[in-house]
């Protein structure tokens, strides 16, 4: 199988502090894992909530498969994460109390062929870590400039 689709969410880094992650399978239909193996998948906007003890990601986007007739997909449904029973309450029990959230970090295609989605439990950060992020990156791209200037 082709194990070369990674669909990254690079935003979620920025805007959160990540304190535990998870991998979890999707519920998808024929031609949604059809889009999603040639690649027309984000989850940049998108996030997980709970419904009756069942967890779904939420806004995420996958095209509608070209090849496909009047059977396609809706590109913005609601799709259910498929994990341990024992996963999700504890999930549900620290988003309910901590008031945390559950964020997709990367979509991408296991060596079996399933589609798979990383999520991590996550803290918002404020606006002077945001800044801190920022100061830091800047401060290593500057280190990396004087150390190949130097040699």
């Amino acid at each position: 199988m082709n194990n070369t689709i990674k669909i990254k969410n690079r935003k979620a880094k920025f805007e959160f502090e990540f304190l535990d992650k998870h991998i979890a399978g999707i519920k998808l239909s024929g031609t949604e894992i059809k889009a999603i193996r040639m690649g027309k998948a984000a989850i940049t906007e998108s996030f997980c909530e709970f419904h009756n003890h069942e967890l779904f990601v939420i806004n995420m986007t996958v095209e509608e498969y070209s090849h496909a007739s009047h059977f396609n997909h809706n590109p913005k449904s609601e799709r259910k994460l498929l994990m341990k029973r024992r996963e999700l309450r504890k999930l549900e029990k620290e988003v309910k109390n901590s008031g945390l959230t559950i964020v997709p970090l990367l979509l991408f295609i296991n060596e079996r062929g399933l589609a798979k989605l990383q999520i991590a439990l996550a803290k918002g950060k404020k606006i002077y870590d945001k800044r801190e992020t920022i100061k830091d990156r800047e401060s290593k791209v500057r280190l990396a400039r004087i150390k190949k200037d130097f040699n």
